[in-house]
């Protein structure tokens, strides 16, 4: 875990001329994301010391070193950034990373098993995780208190406490005989 590296933005499309980019932060405090020295892209690579201009909510203006007009800002359109772990901040008391939820195992709160979280997702609306079901199927879940009331790092766990219907397979409509 030392060596592993988390993404924590994505650089989006360039604002203005000079070089400025919208950066999508996905830490706690967005405009932090600057002072976790540089950040790399996926591969590790490349790196990018940026130098955050405006803020507003975890959206982000930045000049990144070394980019210097409007082309070579949308080349890097759509590049995620990534930092390694050992620059973040421990998490605090019943606080995780959403990169530990994957690999739990997914229990209903009577303790039976579900299946395991794949992924963490968010499309804009809340945060969803992605459980891959015993048989095989992914289902979406909110990632709310009220669905996911238990995340236990410790025991490798977490309760999913469904409302009716998530889980189940999708059926086919009445009548269907094909």
């Amino acid at each position: 875990m030392a060596d592993e590296r988390l993404c924590v933005g994505v650089i989006g499309a360039p604002r203005g001329v000079r070089g400025e980019l919208r950066v999508k932060s996905y830490t706690a405090d967005p405009a932090a994301l600057a002072g976790y020295g540089p950040l790399t892209d996926e591969s590790g690579r490349r790196e990018f010391r940026l130098t955050v201009l405006e803020s507003k909510g975890d959206m982000l203006v930045a000049r990144i070193e070394g980019v210097a007009g409007r082309d070579a800002a949308e080349a890097l359109k759509g590049v995620r950034l990534y930092v390694a772990r050992r620059a973040l901040p421990p998490a605090g008391e019943g606080e995780y990373y959403q990169v530990d939820l994957i690999g739990l195992r997914a229990e209903t709160p009577e303790g039976a098993p579900l299946g395991t979280v794949s992924a963490v997702e968010d499309f804009g609306a809340g945060p969803l995780i992605e459980i891959v079901l015993g048989d095989g199927r992914p289902v979406l879940v909110p990632f709310t208190d009220a669905v996911v009331p238990v995340v236990d790092l410790g025991a490798g766990r977490l309760v999913v406490d469904a409302p009716p219907g998530l889980l189940e397979a999708p059926g086919r409509p009445e009548g269907d005989q094909g």
